[in-house]
């Protein structure tokens, strides 16, 4: 049993620091998967504003106790307000625990030191837990059935009931979809994709402004050669 810290010791609400000084990530390939991960859940609820998606973000689940505390490298909370925040607690979030929750395993990582984690977020509420090694392509998850988290026994084309997305590992690498088919991408992939779209939207832009002044063009040589007719006596219709 977690004790909190009695109150009694301070007048003054007990600091939650907002970081433990160490990176992020311990490499590039880890830190690529937690961005990609943790944007594109962000582009896919960006119109609920009662979806919160962090990365890399404290979450202490009891008051006043500041010992308690994990860091996922993705969470998401359903049922909490978007915004910035240095920690969460989840005391001030209506007690609301983060109900997803995504590791990214690096070589640096222990299996002691991610045991805690599992018993961590099996303990303080998660739903759903994902975690994936990018260096030797494997992936698990664990299902709260209640009362506590179940590994998925197949993870290859599973569904997140939460999020809606689909899971599927390839002899490769772990792809993940959303509701609608499309797949995750990396920010380079999606500016990439902006910058074709844009020039693409440029370029028809042009096309039209080149055919709208080539139209005004031939309907002031229209009206000129008819002036020009009626001058000379001529009826340009052809009328006697």
């Amino acid at each position: 049993m977690v004790t909190p810290l009695p109150l009694s010791q301070t007048d003054a609400e007990i600091v939650d620091p907002d970081s433990d000084g160490q990176p992020m990530a311990d490499n590039t390939i880890q830190f690529r998967w937690i961005t990609v991960i943790q944007y594109n859940l962000a582009w896919l609820f960006a119109d609920n504003s009662e979806i919160f998606v962090a990365g890399d973000l404290f979450w202490y689940p009891v008051e006043n106790n500041n010992k308690l505390r994990q860091f996922p490298d993705v969470m998401v909370v359903f049922g909490v307000a978007k915004g910035d925040r240095g920690y969460y607690q989840q005391w001030k979030e209506n007690n609301i625990a983060p109900q997803v929750v995504f590791e990214i395993l690096s070589p640096g990582n222990t299996a002691k030191e991610m045991n805690r984690k599992l018993l961590f977020y099996d303990r303080y509420g998660v739903e759903e837990y994902y975690l994936y090694d990018p260096q030797k392509n494997t992936f698990t998850g664990w299902l709260r059935l209640e009362p506590w988290l179940e590994i998925i026994d197949e993870m290859n084309g599973w569904v997140s009931p939460r999020l809606g997305i689909k899971f599927e590992l390839t002899e490769e690498t772990l792809m993940l979809y959303r509701a609608d088919g499309q797949p995750f991408r990396d920010y380079i992939e999606v500016e990439q994709q902006l910058e074709v779209s844009e020039s693409r939207a440029t370029a028809a832009e042009e096309q039209l402004l080149q055919e709208r002044q080539a139209k005004e063009i031939g309907q002031e040589r229209a009206k000129r050669l008819e002036e020009l007719l009626r001058e000379a006596g001529i009826d340009p219709y052809g009328n006697e």
